[in-house]
């Protein structure tokens, strides 16, 4: 049985033209599209920020042993443990246990296709493609659609997921005085690894499963699992001390909402002050802003990419031309990404801190000048 499998195309110059002109579309379309993701992403950004700013002034310290009346509807922080008296059901497997979250992943055994791509351009403008298709076999969270693959008759995946992948609550979880709202107990982390045991397993599933590796195993053979063999598995959260910065909304908790216009519902597993949630908080909501930033940065500059290939594909006629044209288009589409990403975010800053969206707006200026340098400096040089 053959695991891999290559596939040599070529296409040329004029079909390459053409297919060049159609992604333009797509440049088009993405340089807009990215616009509007970093100006939303920096709103949001903008408005967690104040929030948070706003909530680390508000909030009160205050003992999970009692319910205090008087900080009802105030933002409050509180470190107690959270436990519960009734046990989780998994209906579909019928497992019970003492948690206050259990999480169940469902895996199959399948074939999975890779694929490799090279390219590379030939005098006169045509261009070879090499394409390596590789199979394994892994254990993966849904059924893979082997019609799909390259060389489907030697990978032929079978089997339906017996179960979806599930998330399950405790009825009621307390903390101290406190009842956990289910909106919080999903946000509970600090999973484990629920080892099963084979006293687990349900009478009704012996003649199709066993308990091995701390796992519901349907196979034959867990040592050698076979295409369409399936393991179920289980994280759950264990009653500890948690903490919790909120509303105080009677005995339970909801959603602050603050002036900035982000609601404040965080609660994190051990005890942690209210200062460090908030600063833990803030340091996300900088990662998520800088991953957005990337993302929108590098799908502009693949759009202005796109806009301009049919330059690199019409000088390809000789490739060591088209080389030279490509680099020279995809260094303008960096440079212009990256000028139109920083005008974003700073208009998007320049209300809400007006020195660094200034200071943005001059590394977005310069980035032009210097753009234009590189551009004055070729014909000389030529």
């Amino acid at each position: 049985m053959a695991d891999s499998y290559t596939e040599i195309t070529r296409e040329g110059w004029l079909s390459r033209i053409g297919g060049s002109i159609k992604g333009i579309v797509f440049g088009f379309i993405a340089i807009p599209v990215c616009v509007i993701l970093l100006w939303w992403n920096e709103g949001r950004a903008v408005t967690t920020a104040n929030s948070l700013k706003e909530g680390a002034a508000a909030v009160v310290a205050v003992s999970a042993d009692k319910v205090d009346a008087a900080n009802d509807k105030k933002l409050v922080h509180v470190t107690g443990e959270a436990k519960t008296d009734a046990e989780i059901e998994d209906p579909d497997f019928g497992l019970s246990v003492p948690a206050l979250k259990l999480l169940r992943n469902v895996e199959i055994y399948q074939w999975v296709e890779n694929k490799k791509v090279e390219k590379k351009e030939n005098t006169g403008g045509s261009e070879e493609t090499k394409t390596t298709y590789t199979y394994e076999k892994k254990w993966v969270d849904s059924p893979v659609r082997s019609a799909d693959f390259k060389q489907p008759a030697d990978h032929v995946n079978k089997g339906e997921l017996i179960a979806e992948g599930g998330v399950f609550l405790a009825g009621k979880v307390t903390l101290g005085a406190f009842e956990v709202p289910e909106a919080l107990i999903r946000q509970m982390g600090g999973e484990e690894e629920l080892k099963l045991k084979a006293e687990d397993l349900p009478e009704d599933l012996k003649d199709k499963a066993e308990v091995s590796q701390g796992q519901f195993y349907f196979g034959e053979d867990p040592t050698k699992p076979v295409i369409g063999d399936q393991r179920v598995s289980y994280e759950i959260v264990k009653p500890g001390v948690f903490s919790i910065v909120a509303a105080q909304l009677g005995s339970t908790f909801g959603e602050y909402p603050t002036k900035a216009g982000k609601p404040i519902l965080m609660i994190d597993s051990g005890t942690v002050s209210a200062e460090m949630m908030f600063q833990n908080a803030a340091s996300a909501n900088t990662a998520i802003t800088w991953i957005v930033r990337l993302l929108g940065f590098l799908f502009m500059a693949f759009g202005f990419m796109a806009i301009m290939r049919p330059l690199s594909v019409l000088g390809s006629v000789i490739p060591f031309i088209g080389s030279l044209i490509g680099m020279g288009t995809g260094l303008v589409s960096v440079v212009l990404a990256g000028v139109i990403s920083l005008l974003v975010i700073a208009i998007a800053w320049i209300a809400v801190r007006p020195v660094l969206g200034i200071t943005l707006i001059v590394l977005a200026v310069g980035g032009f000048i210097m753009m234009r340098k590189m551009a004055a400096a070729k014909p000389a040089q030529a």
